[in-house]
């Protein structure tokens, strides 16, 4: 029988079991895959200790990438052997997996089953984030925190195409050094640096239009002083914390501010919207402008020891399980 990591209790990454798993046949408008790698990902986390609570027990896990082993009677658009990827819903660590045929993207050749379980999640939230939530423009100056994570090594890449100038945060030299071979024009080692004033030496006063933050409470009210009059503040994640409440008469204050708190799959909700988003994502990572790279392979079953790295703030850049 293949095997998955099963959560019964939440809490710590020792609440990760590794179990037998009976996976049975497809229903209608869904597919059967044979796992090859899947993606690590901060709302793992956030599955895993209930902050973002599931039916219990659950398979965590909302990105990766395998081939079509079976396929209900109705599904027409996949078929046996196509290479796929996906990024959500939940189940993802396991070896062999159900899922609606509607979720899955077929993979272009020149994309890995390593390189998709690094990217379509992250990936699909870059796009939404540069693309829609604030389309970023030529000549603009934008502030991604955590440049040197999986979101942001692709943000970063993605800003620098469009033309922006690119100013991230980040905890280390060594983090600092990554995030520039990835587009950051300006790295900040937040852990030395204040990165208000950075940004406001750097900008020349004149602050930023938008900034990308998925670290929360530790960046959230700071960040609000790093945007220009009218800018936006794009809350895309807690790896942090969750922001304290604070009244919204503050962005009045602070210059007539923006607030948005997007979800990539508010982005894909319909099929049409994923296919969209996918291609636009592999058509940049084919172009050579936006580079996947994995720079932690854990087995899955080792997956508690890989949200520890995470937790840890440990990784940069994508991290797989592999199977």
């Amino acid at each position: 029988m293949p095997h998955a990591i099963r959560v019964h209790q939440t809490g710590g990454p020792e609440v990760l079991e590794w179990e037998e798993v009976e996976v049975g046949n497809p229903g209608p408008g869904q597919a059967t895959i044979r796992q090859e790698a899947v993606g690590l990902n901060f709302i793992d986390v956030y599955h895993r200790t209930g902050l973002y609570p599931q039916p219990l027990p659950f398979t965590p896990g909302v990105e990766g990438a395998g081939v079509v082993e079976a396929v209900g009677p109705d599904v027409t658009d996949i078929r046996l052997g196509d290479r796929v990827a996906y990024a959500g819903p939940i189940g993802g660590y396991a070896e062999q997996r159900l899922i609606a045929a509607d979720r899955l993207v077929k993979l272009p050749d020149s994309i890995s089953a390593e390189q998709a379980a690094a990217m379509m999640l992250k990936g699909l939230t870059a796009e939404m984030l540069v693309r829609r939530v604030y389309p970023v423009q030529a000549g603009q100056t934008v502030l991604v925190h955590a440049a040197a994570g999986g979101v942001g090594l692709i943000l970063c890449q993605w800003a620098k195409a469009l033309g922006a100038t690119v100013i991230g945060t980040v905890g280390s030299d060594e983090k600092a050094e990554l995030a520039r071979a990835h587009g950051c024009d300006h790295p900040i080692v937040y852990t030395r640096q204040d990165f208000v004033a950075e940004v406001e030496r750097i900008t020349e006063s004149k602050k930023v239009p938008v900034v990308y933050d998925g670290v929360g409470r530790d960046t959230f009210m700071k960040s609000l002083d790093c945007l220009a009059r009218r800018g936006m503040m794009v809350s895309f994640g807690n790896a942090s914390g969750a922001v304290d409440p604070f009244p919204p008469s503050m962005l009045a204050q602070k210059g007539s501010l923006f607030l948005t708190r997007p979800t990539a799959y508010d982005y894909v909700a319909t099929p049409g919207e994923l296919q969209q988003a996918a291609a636009e994502l592999f058509e940049v990572v084919e172009s050579g402008k936006v580079r996947i790279e994995v720079d932690q392979r854990f087995p899955l079953k080792d997956a508690a020891e890989a949200h520890r790295q995470l937790e840890a703030r440990k990784t940069t850049g994508s991290t797989i399980l592999t199977i």
